[in-house]
């Protein structure tokens, strides 16, 4: 659905130079949460403004839907970006406008009747539980309250696309709960692609099936967020679970971490593996979160017997990530 090829963005000359992107290529699919996530400063408002063309990439190219959006010009651009959604962390609502007016103006831009904007404007205010604040100013409302206007008037025109630009940054973590269950109820119920912009690894945690890490303009690494927990050597995952905690052992004892992802996180696995192997094993500690739609476990255990090392490879043959601590 959105496809970005060596795309590279840089600001100013000289010594005010500035390489914001360099050379991002990334494969979004059709109906996927995908998050990019990196510190302040990595690209990625930048990378998220090059795919509606807010900014001009200075090379590479970018397509949405089979349309390279690169290559449009004028009246072929407008109507491309008809099929983007943008919501903002600071909400960009116009202050002089109603909530039912905010989200009416893409559909006045784009030429819809009064009456079908009218019609529009209400069902939207009820798909995102506003139906009471038709009539309110962005400045009687709560930040959640405005950050739901700004998602309405980010898919009236039905767009295929929804960009959002660290939309959740401003608010608080509850308010932040409930836009990211609206974000992933509208992914399910409109078919829509979203591609979200944050900092915060708690909203890659809770709503996004895949995700990438930017670094100073740099791809450090991207996948599904299944692959990138299996891979012991993934930033992210590691960014997910806190490191294993040295613990005292004798020279016979091996320590491991241990994830398990999907159904086989509510599986008996230690207990069976015991009887198959006739080891100890010692729970040291552990924690199951809910990761991209999916319970992911991990924990950290000693193992004692003769049959470790045979234990510890079975484990892995059963698609489990196993790190053993030195």
């Amino acid at each position: 659905m959105i496809k970005l090829e060596n795309v590279s963005k840089t600001f100013g000359r000289g010594v005010d130079e500035v390489h914001a992107l360099h050379n991002i290529s990334l494969d979004i699919g059709r109906g996927q949460i995908y998050g990019v996530v990196g510190a302040s400063g990595a690209g990625k408002s930048t990378l998220i403004r090059c795919v509606n063309r807010l900014e001009e990439p200075d090379n590479g190219a970018v397509w949405v839907d089979g349309e390279e959006i690169t290559a449009l010009q004028g009246e072929g651009l407008r109507q491309a970006r008809r099929k983007m959604g943008m919501i903002f962390q600071q909400f960009n609502l116009l202050s002089q406008r109603t909530c039912a007016e905010n989200i009416a103006f893409p559909l006045e831009v784009a030429g819809v009747s009064k009456s079908n904007r009218k019609r529009r404007v209400q069902d939207l205010l009820t798909l995102v539980g506003l139906e009471d604040k038709a009539r309110a100013y962005p400045a009687q409302l709560s930040g959640g309250q405005k950050q739901r206007v700004g998602i309405a008037r980010a898919i009236a025109n039905n767009p295929k696309v929804l960009l959002s630009d660290e939309a959740t940054s401003a608010l608080d973590p509850a308010t932040t709960d409930s836009i990211l269950e609206l974000l992933k109820d509208l992914n399910q119920r409109l078919g829509l692609t979203i591609l979200l912009i944050t900092h915060q690894m708690e909203v890659v945690k809770k709503i996004c099936d895949h995700a990438a890490l930017l670094e100073n303009g740099r791809l450090v690494e991207s996948g599904s967020i299944s692959n990138l927990i299996s891979n012991p050597l993934s930033r992210l995952s590691r960014a997910f679970f806190p490191p294993i905690v040295e613990v005292p052992k004798d020279s016979t004892a091996v320590q491991a971490a241990i994830t398990f992802i999907g159904g086989v996180a509510d599986e008996p696995i230690l207990a069976k593996l015991v009887r198959r192997f006739d080891v100890d094993v010692n729970i040291l500690g552990g924690s199951i979160q809910e990761i991209g739609g999916k319970r992911v476990g991990q924990l950290q255990v000693e193992f004692k017997g003769d049959q470790m090392i045979a234990a510890l490879e079975y484990l892995r043959g059963l698609g489990l990530r196993v790190e053993v601590s030195e």
